[in-house]
């Protein structure tokens, strides 16, 4: 750990949680000197807070709402009673005549689509579904890549009322179909294909298999986007959006149904997480406006998939009228510096990555300062804890004065429980703090908070984007068992996490693969911090087994770099870094170098349903295989836990 901060705020007078700090001391007549006191009154006066917010943002509604928060304990709290609203609305209100969407594919192919323009689609797209039918509380889904027609659609849609779910084309249809069958669908927007690792990915057929699974669907619409010809039996798209119509927008209660994001899978059936329209709007307007500072015109470009809730987080970019980028293909693809060269061309101001694609850079040399980043202000990390080397990097390679903003959230909040603001400093290896609005706190296990201490992810009072509902669990036991389960009252994440004493925040993992040797506790973000920095190892996955013969199998899996060897040398240095930097009570069982590390489709490592599979159980019971990138790998952890030696010899 460094002597201090590697990044220091030096906030702009003009910067929205400037603004909004000044306003909120005016009305409450309470000093808020640091980032630090405007958290603490975020939690003890939620009612002040998030009706400041509703006034700061302008946000609309029939009618007002009776009060802010009507009923507080978890779950069930209500928020905005009486408030009718439209997400998309607020979308859709501002913008000016600039670009409102900058999408580029992987061949180089850029399409800007301007503010007036992003309108009228959206109208016309909302007009026809309105001809199939469509309207509040039906459901809409899109089998689409990160472009501008899942945009649209997902817009037209929430501006009837009616309720969106989507996933890239990476799923097959079946693993897709385990998803939107859930919903009965009324119409599937698709796509011919997508790009990626300099390959064109034809999905013609799967999307007409995926339709012909979904037996509510009442009109298929296929987009053409990798340029293939059309299918006759689908509505083009061009003809879905070529029919103008006056803009409209259906109000709909505060927590009236917006999507359905599904988890992933990784424990069984994927679990339909329903958001409402109100808490996702506050929820990113707090996001957008006050922790990341967006302002009109600036660029937001944040790494990712359709399958994943940070697509969600990125189209409200839109809410605080900046400029979304899009991107549809692979991030190091022709280069590992792809995004850095993204960002540079499109004058970024906000860039999110992963941890694993700073490692990369770091790994083959990328210079990011070499290149024009003269926008960018902030580099956003999240999906999995970030390790320390990476707080130096961006500081050395891609610049002193540009903030490195770690974040932890979840698809289950779709929103960030602790991460970064204008007015907060970045120390290594730490999120900067609570989100404000968040009461989150680390819990042991008897249910007290510590600090200085790992303890379980707490978040003690509710937030406004916490799930409506599951989907199909209409007396709500599932949710309940989700998230209230160990604690009555209280949302456990499952998360394990370290609150310091100066305010921030560490994530080590999820509890449920916690690493528990001989009584002695670790997250598995810790050995992956050590052993994926080291030359010639490219991943790493390490799981903590529980034996049915009472014995505790903790293996430590390697995917290595082309042409490199699993000898002892190798071994020895992966031990001895282990041992050193992590813990010596939690060197490995086993180093076993392996084809692949199975991941979810949003790039999470698959811990939990690899340890379920070393400990025997079948792939059918551990995971659903549509949720996996490499659904082959599976089945060789499956054979590894017949056979632990045989890991060596297959790789």
């Amino acid at each position: 750990m460094s002597a201090g901060p590697v990044w220091r705020p030096d906030p702009d007078p003009d910067a929205s949680i400037i603004r909004f700090t000044c306003r909120a001391e005016a009305v409450t007549g309470r000093s808020m000197a640091d980032y630090r006191e405007l958290w603490k009154w975020s939690v003890e006066d939620l009612e002040g807070f998030w009706g400041e917010v509703w006034e700061y943002f302008d946000v609309r509604s029939d009618n007002g709402f009776d009060r802010v928060l009507d009923d507080e304990p978890m779950p069930g709290a209500r928020w905005f009673p009486g408030a009718r609203l439209n997400y998309a609305e607020h979308v859709l209100r501002g913008g000016g005549d600039g670009p409102a969407l900058i999408a580029v594919t992987e061949d180089g192919t850029t399409t800007s689509v301007d503010w007036p323009e992003l309108r009228s689609r959206v109208a016309a797209f909302a007009g026809w579904l309105r001809g199939q039918g469509v309207g509040p509380g039906d459901r809409v889904v899109g089998y689409l890549p990160n472009a501008a027609p899942a945009v649209v659609a997902f817009l037209a849609t929430a501006s009837l009322g009616a309720v969106w779910s989507v996933c890239g084309q990476d799923y097959g249809a079946d693993g897709a179909a385990a998803r939107f069958g859930q919903l009965a669908p009324t119409v599937l927007v698709a796509a011919d294909g997508y790009r990626f690792n300099g390959r064109v990915h034809d999905r013609r057929a799967a999307a007409a298999r995926l339709r012909d699974l979904l037996p509510t669907l009442r009109a298929t619409v296929l987009v053409d986007h990798v340029g293939t010809s059309g299918d006759p039996t689908m509505v083009p798209w061009a003809e879905a959006v070529a029919t103008p119509a006056p803009p409209a927008f259906e109000r709909v209660d505060f927590d009236a149904p917006l999507w359905v994001l599904f988890s992933s899978g990784t424990t069984g059936a994927p679990k339909g997480i329903v958001h409402g329209h109100g808490g996702v709007l506050l929820e990113h307007l707090k996001l957008m406006g006050l922790h990341n500072d967006l302002r009109p015109g600036e660029r937001f470009f944040w790494y990712t998939t359709t399958n994943w809730m940070m697509w969600n987080l990125v189209v409200s970019g839109l809410l605080v009228d900046a400029t979304v980028v899009l991107y549809d293909g692979s991030p190091v693809f022709p280069g590992p510096d792809r995004l850095w060269r993204l960002a540079e061309e499109h004058r970024v101001s906000v860039l999110g990555v992963s941890p694993g694609y700073l490692l990369a850079c770091a790994k083959a040399g990328v210079e990011p300062s070499a290149l024009d980043l003269g926008a960018l202000r902030v580099v956003g990390s999240t999906g999995a804890p970030l390790p320390v080397s990476c707080y130096s990097w961006v500081s050395e390679h891609v610049g002193p004065s540009v903030q490195l903003v770690s974040t932890s959230g979840g698809t289950d909040v779709v929103s960030g429980f602790a991460g970064s603001a204008p007015t907060t400093p970045v120390w290594p290896g730490e999120i900067s703090a609570p989100m404000l609005g968040v009461a989150l706190e680390a819990w042991d296990a008897d249910g007290k908070p510590v600090v200085d201490e790992v303890g379980e992810l707490v978040v003690t009072r509710p937030m406004p984007s916490m799930p409506v509902a599951f989907w199909d669990d209409p007396d709500g036991t599932r949710y309940r068992e989700a998230y209230f389960a160990t604690y009555p009252g209280v949302w456990r994440h499952g998360d394990w996490m370290t609150v310091t004493g100066r305010g921030g925040v560490v994530i080590s993992g999820r509890s449920d693969s916690t690493l528990n040797r001989h009584g002695v506790r670790l997250g598995s973000a810790d050995v992956y911090a050590v052993v994926e920095k080291l030359p010639g190892i490219r991943e790493a996955l390490v799981i903590g087994a529980e034996l049915a013969d009472g014995g505790y199998w903790m293996p430590l899996f390697v995917v290595l770099e082309d042409g490199v060897v699993l000898d002892g040398p190798l071994r020895d240095r992966i031990t001895a870094a282990i041992r050193a930097e992590a813990s010596p009570r939690h060197v490995p069982d086993d180093v076993i170098a392996v084809p692949g590390i199975p991941h979810t489709r949003t790039g999470k490592k698959l811990e939990v349903p690899v340890k379920r599979l070393l400990q025997g159980v079948p792939v059918e019971r551990a995971l659903d295989r549509g949720a996996v990138d490499d659904p082959a790998l599976l089945d060789f952890y499956a054979r590894l836990a017949r056979n632990p030696a045989s890991g060596a010899a297959e790789s």
